[in-house]
């Protein structure tokens, strides 16, 4: 066929038209990015604003003077606020958008999902418990509030002064919750009471609202030193221990008389349906309640046979007998607080070097051992982290419950040591808080099932290295697999079952080596914390999943290494997400589109 001179234009234009439609598609795609890029850094001020304590944690010290608004009105302008943005994050159309991008959009239209729910189940409206109160929180956020000069003390003394009206207000939130029927346990409230009048009656130099006082740095001058020592002691007699003394006798004469008789969730207004909820956040996966304790059961019977496996090569006919031997075995003991603390030491240097081993990500700021607070050590655990800042000024804290020590067992400190430390919470945090690609809110995202479970699948990682040399702190690897086993027949148990405290007791007894202050505060967790308990094991049972699926697809191409990264180059996830991504992943390797060497 002749082509003619028109046939030629008309094809030229047709092909400017497709050139111009392109680019005005791409350009409308890179309009609708960076709409969302804004309206996430919207959101993220927007947070740090009314969270100026979650702000301080993270180094930005804008709001360093201030306290959250625990007012219900505060709660319910923040559910308004969640909904305005779920609707302009839902209005952004994704089409053409990076799967970074859509991820970022789906990752907080979720997260504001979950907030309207809670809030909408009234979860918030319970502001008083053992564990996280207001009360013990205020006390240990103490640890992560810089004073490196004159302002930084300026502004702890203006947060001292407002005490009165937080704790106001956190009375305010509690009767509404009683008025709604939303109450803690009786038993876990008179805890409460205990707990604010050990923080609340120490004087002086003896509170632990002092502490500043103790360490002056060189940058604040005598005068201003003899001045702020003056008034922050005066704000701590004035303003400070009336308000925990007013609390105290709000939560002994009015509250705890009217906490739950039953330990479960269950016995709550539609408690059914926040026990989903909080098993559907926690392990952000559609597992039911009766498919979880089973898994619990089934792991737990794993887990032991392995353990009699250790109990038989030591001379013991069972493992009941063993048990009973490392109760009575003073050589399982801590000999002192510093004994403890000593050992967690060893065990993350001894680790340290180790990390390239298995990493190509590598944390760059540091981690440090410190004993939990006196006024912690009945109800905290027996280790935990407190992340440090992004730019690494404050370092990340191991927090090693030392009270009672002859009567800890020192066999469980190898794998807590990994767990918290490294290659666990501090490897993983410290690494996400610095992804240069992922926005603040995916830097500092907190998926339980991920977190902990990567924590939990860390203290595995040491055996995979050649630790745990003795068998008695491997045994002590599998004790503490053992506890995260219980832990979801526990808290499916009492939540979904409707077992009593007693029931849980005797089962922990049953199932477990953990010492006796270790039960009866673990105990009081789950029941506190619904749901929370079953993140380890369920985060750390996909994660292995994960590993032996792509052993399996990629056979000689598979690095663990690379794997590592992979599993950690995203910051935190849900677990469905974190899946599809890691499947996304193998596939690349398998087509030569991924590289299966460690990222640099």
């Amino acid at each position: 066929m002749k082509i003619g001179p028109r046939m030629v234009l008309a094809g030229l234009m047709m092909s400017l038209a497709s050139v111009a439609s392109v680019h005005a598609a791409t350009s409308d795609v890179a309009t609708r990015v960076k709409a969302l890029n804004t309206l996430l850094a919207e959101q993220w001020e927007h947070n740090l604003e009314v969270q100026p304590e979650f702000a301080t944690i993270l180094g930005d010290l804008r709001f360093n003077n201030r306290w959250s608004d625990a007012s219900p009105a505060a709660a319910e302008a923040e559910f308004a606020k969640d909904k305005d943005f779920l609707r302009r994050f839902q209005a952004i159309d994704t089409t053409g958008f990076s799967d970074d991008d859509k991820l970022n959009q789906q990752l907080m239209v979720r997260q504001l999902q979950q907030a309207i729910q809670a809030h909408e189940l009234k979860v918030d409206q319970m502001p008083l418990e053992q564990m996280s109160g207001a009360h013990i929180r205020l006390a240990g956020f103490i640890s992560s509030i810089p004073f490196d000069n004159t302002k930084e003390y300026e502004d702890y003394l203006t947060r001292l002064k407002a005490v009165p009206t937080l704790f106001d207000q956190v009375i305010e939130l509690a009767r509404q919750g009683k008025k709604n029927g939303m109450m803690p346990p009786k038993y876990i409230l008179e805890k409460v009471v205990t707990q604010i009048d050990s923080i609340g009656k120490p004087t002086g130099m003896d509170s632990v609202f002092a502490e500043p006082l103790k360490h002056f740095p060189k940058t604040v001058s005598a005068a201003d030193q003899k001045r702020l020592h003056d008034a922050i002691l005066a704000a701590i007699d004035q303003q400070v221990r009336p308000a925990y003394s007013k609390l105290g006798e709000f939560v002994a004469k009015e509250y705890a008389p009217a906490g739950r008789t039953e330990p479960g969730v269950w016995s709550l207004p539609n408690g059914e349906a926040i026990y989903r909820f909080q098993v559907e956040q926690m392990t952000t996966t559609k597992e039911t309640p009766a498919r979880i304790h089973e898994l619990g059961l089934s792991e737990v019977k794993r887990i032991e046979g392995e353990m009699t496996v250790i109990a038989k090569s030591q001379g013991f006919d069972d493992l009941a007998k063993f048990r009973a031997s490392l109760r009575d075995n003073p050589k399982t003991r801590a000999t002192s607080r510093e004994d403890i603390l000593n050992r967690y030491r060893g065990y993350i240097a001894g680790m340290e070097p180790q990390l390239p081993k298995l990493f190509g990500l590598l944390p760059k700021t540091q981690v440090i051992v410190v004993p939990v607070e006196p006024f912690r050590e009945k109800e905290a655990a027996a280790a935990e982290y407190q992340q440090g800042t992004p730019d690494g000024s404050r370092p990340g804290k191991v927090f090693v419950n030392t009270g009672d020590y002859a009567n800890r067992s020192i066999l469980t400190i190898e794998s807590t040591a990994y767990h918290e430390g490294v290659p666990g919470h501090h490897m993983q945090i410290s690494i996400a808080q610095t992804l240069p690609d992922l926005p603040p809110f995916r830097q500092q995202a907190g998926y339980n099932a991920y977190i902990e479970g990567w924590a939990l699948y860390a203290e595995r990682l040491g055996k995979d290295i050649g630790f745990y040399k003795d068998p008695l702190s491997d045994y002590g690897r599998l004790s503490d697999e053992l506890l995260r086993a219980d832990r979801l027949v526990l808290d499916t148990g009492v939540h979904y079952k409707r077992w009593t405290r007693q029931q849980m007791v005797d089962f922990f007894h049953a199932h477990s080596s953990e010492d006796e202050p270790d039960v009866q505060a673990e105990t009081d967790r789950y029941i506190t914390w619904p749901g929370q308990a079953l993140a380890y094991k369920m985060g750390q049972l996909k994660i292995l999943e994960l590993r032996e699926r792509a052993k399996k697809e990629l056979g000689d191409k598979f690095d663990i290494r690379s794997f590592h990264d992979e599993i950690l180059g995203s910051g935190a996830l849900p677990l469905d997400v974190l899946e599809a991504r890691t499947d996304a992943w193998i596939a690349a390797v398998k087509s030569g589109k991924a590289p299966v060497h460690p990222k640099s």
